[in-house]
């Protein structure tokens, strides 16, 4: 499965947006995959704690000749700046999934913009680029997110595969055929870094 980051994005929404009544305010809707008709897909990991499986990720990446995005949270960038710059220098993508991974829905816009520009700034301290992607914490997005994303230049990701590594039941096995049976041309993949099985069932996934 060739893959792709999400810098530059300019494909469109191909997720249905939901029925609002007449007087509802319109509902926003982040990007959830991205148009295509190239067998490619785009493989996303959110990053909040651990960086232990910082350097077997970058290797099987490098050995399938893959590019990913990571949506990290600033406290993570904080704590491990080096594994930052381990993916950046590798080619990877470096994006923001918030400073302190607040739920956006919960909290004010004041509260939202902050999380969106200190985790910027803690990113463009170690890569020299200001991330033109985020993820909202949890996926918790409501209008206000992604409309103080926008005004930052910023695109709202979310995902349409979610490769449920982070479950205590995952296996290698059930994080693959999970993955490779809902995926189709242009599908956001949702990986964590830290989940116990991820690195044995990525190299299958990678193969596909």
């Amino acid at each position: 499965m060739v893959t792709m980051v999400l810098t530059g994005f300019t494909g469109a929404l191909t997720f249905t947006q939901a029925t609002i009544t007449a007087n509802a305010t319109p509902k926003k809707l982040p990007i959830y995959s991205v148009e295509t008709t190239e067998k490619k897909i785009a493989v996303t990991f959110d990053a909040a704690w651990s960086a232990k499986d910082t350097e077997q990720l970058i290797e099987i990446l490098n050995k399938h000749n893959a590019k990913i995005t990571v949506f990290a949270v600033g406290d993570w960038v904080r704590k491990n700046p080096e594994a930052v710059k381990a993916f950046y220098d590798n080619g990877h993508e470096i994006a923001n999934h918030s400073d302190t991974h607040a739920l956006f829905g919960k909290v004010s816009a004041e509260k939202v913009k902050e999380e969106i520009i200190n985790c910027n700034n803690e990113i463009e301290k170690i890569t020299g680029q200001k991330p033109k992607t985020i993820r909202a914490p949890s996926g918790d997005y409501d209008n206000k997110s992604i409309e103080i994303a926008e005004s930052l230049g910023m695109k709202m990701i979310q995902w349409d595969v979610d490769s449920l590594d982070w479950k205590d039941n995952a296996t290698p096995e059930s994080i693959c055929n999970r993955v490779t049976s809902k995926v189709k041309n242009g599908s956001i993949v949702l990986f964590h870094n830290d989940a116990d099985h991820t690195p044995a069932a990525l190299p299958n996934i990678l193969k596909c």
